[in-house]
C-alpha cells in the first residue's frame, strides 16, 4: 500500500458539513489535520461541530472521553492558507463552482511542497477542468467523499486526463486506511454514483408521471419488494427536489440532452411551487402519514406451495389455467396472447423471507376470484400485494434494468470496473445489491428482454440497451 503515514499532515479546506466531516475522518485516523475556511470563525465553528457530534458517541460508549478529546486535538484551525504549507494532502470541499476552484488551487499549488497531492470533493466538477490551470495537474485528483463523511463508507477516487496513476493510488490506499471503501474512476460527469443513480429517480417520476402508482406505492415496491433501503420519492423529499432536480438536468446536459438522463417536469414543478421535501415541510409527501395499503382479499389459492415456488427468478407455474411469471417487458395481455391462456405477471422481488411486497399485473382475461385468491394466499405467508395496471417492466423490474444499463454502460466508457461501479452503489447509496451483480444474477439475457421490450412498447430512446450489455448477454 502507498497510503500516507499518519505522521503526515492533511490539510482540508472548507469547513462546512462535508469539510469538517472529512477533517474527522482524517483526525479519526491519526492524522495532525489542519482546517481552513475562508470566512473568519467557520474552521472553529466546524471543529466545535465536531467535538458536538462525537458527544452521540461518548453517550453509546462506542468512544471514550480521551479518544474524542484526543481526536478533535488533532484538528488544528488554520487561520491562513499558508498554514498548510506542511500538508502532505491537501482536500477541498468548497462551492460546487469551477472558476473558485480553479483560483483556490493555484493559490494551494504556490504554498504547499511540489510533492503534495491535491484533492478536490466536487460531486459534478469535472477533475480535469479543475486541474487545468494548475502547474502541476498530475498531482490533483478527486476524493469524493459521500454525506455524511464520517458515516458514508464510499469514496470515489477520481482521475481527470492528468491524474498520475501514483497520485489516485496513493489517495485511493489513504482512504481505504481510513477505514473508506474506495472506487476508482474517470472524470466523467456525474462520475459512478451520480451517474448510474439516475435510473432510481428517473423511472420513478416517469412511472409517476405515467399514473401506474403513486408516490407512496411506488416507494412501498421498492423498499419492500426490492429490497432498497429508501424509496425513490422518499429519498429524493431527503436530498431535497431541488438539489436532486439541479444534479439530473447537470448530468442530463452533461450528456449532451442524452433521453437516459431526462429530467421530469413534475419535478420541476414541485421545485417551483417551493416544495422542495423535508426542508421545506412538504415535497412529494406532506409528511402527515404515507403508508401503503394492502388490497382487500377472498379465499386463498389451494396450490401455496406451487405458487411461491413460482415467485421467483426463471420459473414459470401454472394453477387453474393461469400462467404466473415474472415481467419480461411485455404486457400481462401480450403474454396472455403469446401462451393462450390468461397470465399473471409479478414484478422483481428479494428472496423469499426478505421480501414482503410484490407487484403484479393481470391479463384481462383472467377471473377476478382468481386474482382475489392470489392476493390472499400470499398475504397469508407474509406478503403483502400492489396490483398494478397492465404496464411494461412493472416497477422494480424496470428500475433494476435501467439500472443495470447505466451500469454496463459506464463499464463500457471506462468509468469504473464493473466491481467499481457495483461496489460505489452499495456504498454510495446503499443499494441491496450491485447493478451489474443484479443483473446477473437475474440473467443479462432477461434484463435485456426487459429493455428490448420496453423499447418496442414506447419507442423512447432512454430504453435502448447498452451495446455492452447486449453483448455480455449475448456471450452468456
Amino acid at each position: 500500500m502507498s497510503a500516507l503515514g499518519k505522521s503526515q499532515v492533511v490539510g482540508v479546506i472548507g469547513a462546512g458539513t462535508m469539510g469538517a466531516g472529512i477533517a474527522q475522518v482524517a483526525a479519526a485516523a491519526g492524522h495532525h489535520v489542519r482546517l481552513y475556511d475562508a470566512v473568519a470563525g467557520a474552521a472553529a465553528k466546524g471543529r466545535e461541530g465536531v467535538g458536538a457530534g462525537l458527544e452521540q458517541f461518548i453517550a453509546r460508549g462506542r468512544m471514550s472521553r480521551v479518544e474524542a478529546d484526543a481526536l478533535v486535538g488533532r484538528i488544528e484551525v488554520a487561520d491562513t492558507l499558508e498554514v498548510l504549507a506542511d500538508a502532505a494532502l491537501v482536500i477541498e470541499a468548497i462551492v460546487e463552482d469551477l472558476d473558485v476552484k480553479r483560483k483556490l488551487f493555484a493559490q494551494v499549488e504556490a504554498i504547499v511542497s511540489p510533492d503534495a497531492i491535491l484533492a478536490t470533493n466536487t460531486s459534478s466538477i469535472s477533475v480535469t477542468a479543475i486541474a487545468r490551470e494548475c502547474r502541476r495537474p498530475e498531482r490533483v485528483a478527486g476524493a469524493h467523499f459521500f454525506n455524511p463523511a464520517p458515516v458514508m463508507k464510499l469514496v470515489e477516487v477520481v482521475s481527470g486526463v492528468a491524474t498520475s496513476n501514483e497520485i489516485a493510488q496513493i489517495v485511493f490506499d489513504t482512504v481505504i486506511a481510513w477505514g473508506k471503501v474506495a472506487v476508482h474512476a474517470k472524470s466523467t460527469p456525474g462520475f459512478i454514483v451520480n451517474r448510474v443513480a439516475r435510473p432510481y429517480y428517473a423511472e420513478a417520476l416517469r412511472l409517476h408521471e405515467e399514473q401506474v402508482a403513486d408516490p407512496a406505492t411506488l416507494d412501498a415496491l421498492m423498499t419492500e419488494g426490492g429490497g432498497f433501503r429508501m424509496g425513490p420519492f422518499e429519498l429524493m423529499d431527503l436530498i431535497g427536489n431541488d438539489v436532486n432536480y439541479a444534479v439530473s438536468l447537470s448530468v442530463f446536459n452533461a450528456y449532451y440532452q442524452d433521453p437516459r438522463f431526462r429530467p421530469s417536469i413534475v419535478q420541476l414543478e414541485l421545485v417551483n411551487s417551493g416544495r422542495l421535501g423535508r426542508k421545506s415541510g412538504r415535497g412529494f409527501y406532506d409528511y402527515s402519514g404515507n403508508t401503503a395499503k394492502a388490497e382487500a382479499a377472498t379465499e386463498p389459492l389451494p396450490e401455496v406451495t406451487t405458487l411461491l415456488e413460482g415467485l421467483v427468478i426463471g420459473k414459470e407455474t401454472v394453477i387453474d389455467g393461469v400462467r404466473i411469471a415474472l415481467t419480461d417487458g411485455r404486457t400481462a395481455r401480450d403474454r396472455a396472447v403469446a401462451a393462450g391462456q390468461p397470465v399473471i405477471l409479478h414484478d422483481l422481488t428479494g428472496p423469499p423471507g426478505k421480501r414482503t411486497r410484490m407487484g403484479f399485473a393481470a391479463s384481462g382475461d383472467l377471473p377476478a376470484s382468481f386474482v382475489g385468491r392470489f392476493v390472499t394466499t400470499l398475504k397469508s405467508h407474509g406478503m403483502v400485494t400492489t396490483r398494478l395496471p397492465d404496464w411494461p417492466g412493472l416497477v422494480v423490474m424496470r428500475t433494476v434494468a435501467m439500472l443495470a444499463n447505466e451500469a454496463f454502460e459506464a463499464c463500457m466508457q471506462g468509468v469504473s470496473s464493473e466491481a467499481g461501479v457495483d461496489k460505489a452503489m452499495r456504498y454510495g447509496v446503499n443499494y441491496p445489491k450491485g447493478p451489474a451483480e443484479w443483473a446477473r444474477e437475474i440473467g443479462l439475457t432477461h434484463v435485456l428482454s426487459v429493455l428490448d421490450h420496453l423499447y418496442e412498447e414506447t419507442r423512447d430512446p432512454r430504453y435502448r440497451a447498452s451495446l455492452a450489455l447486449r453483448m455480455a448477454a449475448n456471450t452468456t
